[in-house]
C-alpha cells in the first residue's frame, strides 16, 4: 500500500483490515445491498469503562452529525457497541433517529445522552424526553453536558443524577467537559458520584516541544497524564474531538468560503490523518473509548482501521505535519486564556462552533450554537476593535478566526 493512498483509493483497491483473528461478515461495501458479496474483516478491541465494569469497543460512534440511520445500524452490526447522542443534537431529532436505528439491538449496546439543563427539575424533564425519543426505558450513561468549571457540577445537578440512577432510568452518571479539561478531570475524580467523563483529547493537546509547536513557551498542559490519573481513580474515560477539528470531513462542499471542496480538503487535511489521530488517542491505555462522529459508510470503514492497526512512525509524521498546518487556527481549549475577551466573547466556544462548520461540514449546527450565545456576546464584531486584547498562548490568530466566525455564523 502506498503511504499516500487516499480513502477512495483504499476502497477502490479492495483492501480490507488485517484478517488474522478478525470477526468476519460479508458484503461488497459497508453499505447494505452490495451487488457482489465478499468477505470483510473487522478487528474489534474492547476496554473496561472505568469503575463501571462495562466493556466498550475502543472506537465508539458519535451520532451528532449523522443523518443516515443505516450507518448507525451497520456499525452496531459490525460490533461497535457504544453510541453517543444528546438532547440538543439536531434540535432533539438525533435521539429519535438513534433510537430507531438501534431498537433491534438495544440490549446489546451502550447508549449515552446528555443534557445541559441548569436545574434538577429541567434535567429530569430532559431525561424523560430523551428516554421517550430513544424508545428506551433507561440510558447507560447520562451526562451533565458542557461543564467546564468545578462550580458548574453542583449539588443540585448531582442530585438529579442520583434520583435518576435510583429510579433505574440511568445506569451511570457522567459529565462532559470541553474546556479546562485537566482541571475538571482532577475535580471530578474526587467527587465520588461521577462514573464517566467525556473529555476533549487529541494530538494537538499533548505536552509538546519546539519541534511540535511554533510557540515553545505555550502552556505544557499534559492531558495524557491528567487522563491517566483520573482513570486510576476509577473514572471511565471517553475521549472526544480526537480529530482536532475534523481534519478530513470537508469533501461535501464548503458553505463558508464558496471554495472548491477539493482545494479546502487539501488545505485542511492529509490522507491518513483521521485514522492516525484516532490511533494517537487510543495509544493512551487510560482512554477507554474514543467517540468519533461518522456520517457515512466510508468514514465508518476508514475509522474501523484505528482498532486494527498500531500507531506507527508514519502516523506520527502525519500528525506532526497536521499540527503544523492547523497551529494558527485550532483552539486547544486548554483554559490558560481564561475563556473570554474583555468584551465578553467566549473565544474557545466560538472557535469550536467554527470547527463544526469547517471541519465537520455542519454549518447549520455551527450557526445554531452561535445563535444560542447571549446577545451581548454574539453582537460583538471583532473587526470593530482597534486591537485585540485576547492573546492565545499557542499563537492562534484569534481575531482573524473570530471575525470569520462572526461573518459566517451571525
Amino acid at each position: 500500500m502506498k503511504p499516500d493512498l487516499s480513502r477512495r483509493d483504499f476502497l477502490a483497491a479492495g483492501l480490507v483490515l488485517p484478517a488474522t483473528g478478525l470477526r468476519s461478515t460479508t458484503r461488497s461495501s459497508l453499505a447494505p445491498g452490495g451487488d457482489q458479496a465478499k468477505p470483510d474483516a473487522v478487528k474489534l478491541t474492547h476496554r473496561t469503562l472505568g469503575k463501571t465494569g462495562v466493556k466498550v469497543t475502543s472506537l465508539a460512534f458519535g451520532c451528532m452529525t449523522t443523518s443516515d440511520p443505516a450507518v448507525i445500524t451497520r456499525a452496531a452490526g459490525l460490533g461497535i457497541n457504544h453510541f453517543d447522542t444528546a438532547r440538543s443534537y439536531q434540535n432533539g431529532n438525533n435521539e429519535r433517529m438513534v433510537g430507531a436505528a438501534l431498537k433491534d439491538v438495544r440490549k446489546k449496546v451502550i447508549i449515552s445522552s446528555k443534557s445541559g439543563a441548569q436545574t434538577r427539575a429541567q434535567l429530569l424533564t430532559d431525561l424523560d424526553t430523551s428516554l421517550r425519543e430513544l424508545g428506551t426505558d433507561y440510558l447507560d450513561i447520562w451526562y451533565l453536558h458542557m461543564k467546564n468549571e468545578p462550580a458548574q457540577v453542583n449539588a443540585e445537578l448531582l442530585e438529579a443524577q442520583r434520583v435518576a440512577k435510583e429510579s433505574g432510568k440511568i445506569r451511570f452518571a457522567g459529565v462532559s467537559t470541553h474546556f479546562n479539561m485537566d482541571r475538571m478531570l482532577a475535580h471530578l475524580a474526587q467527587l465520588g458520584p461521577v462514573d464517566v467523563v467525556l473529555t476533549t483529547y487529541n494530538f494537538a493537546m499533548r505536552s509538546v516541544d519546539a519541534a511540535m509547536n511554533a510557540n515553545p513557551d505555550a502552556p505544557q498542559t499534559d492531558m495524557t497524564t491528567a487522563i491517566r490519573a483520573a482513570r486510576k481513580a476509577g473514572l471511565g474515560i471517553v475521549a472526544m474531538k480526537t480529530m482536532a477539528g475534523g481534519v478530513s470531513r470537508v469533501g461535501r462542499g464548503d458553505r463558508l468560503y464558496g471554495a472548491d471542496p477539493k482545494v479546502l480538503s487539501q488545505r485542511l487535511s492529509q490522507p491518513g490523518v483521521p485514522v492516525a489521530a484516532i490511533k494517537w488517542a487510543l495509544k493512551n491505555e487510560s482512554v477507554d473509548t474514543a467517540i468519533v462522529c461518522m456520517t457515512d459508510f466510508d468514514q465508518l470503514e476508514e475509522n474501523l482501521r484505528a482498532m486494527a492497526e498500531p500507531f506507527t512512525e508514519r502516523d506520527e509524521k502525519l500528525l506532526v505535519a497536521q499540527l503544523a498546518s492547523i497551529s494558527l487556527s485550532y483552539c486547544r481549549m486548554c483554559g490558560s486564556c481564561g475563556g473570554a475577551c474583555e468584551r465578553g466573547v467566549p473565544v474557545p466556544d466560538v472557535l469550536r462552533f467554527l470547527t463544526y462548520a469547517e471541519g465537520y461540514g455542519q454549518f447549520a449546527l455551527a450557526r445554531e450554537r452561535f445563535l444560542e450565545l447571549p446577545r451581548q456576546a454574539r453582537d460583538v464584531r471583532c473587526r470593530d476593535c482597534a486591537s485585540c486584547s485576547f492573546k492565545c498562548a499557542y499563537g492562534v490568530a484569534v481575531r482573524d478566526r473570530l471575525t470569520h466566525a462572526q461573518e459566517a455564523l451571525a
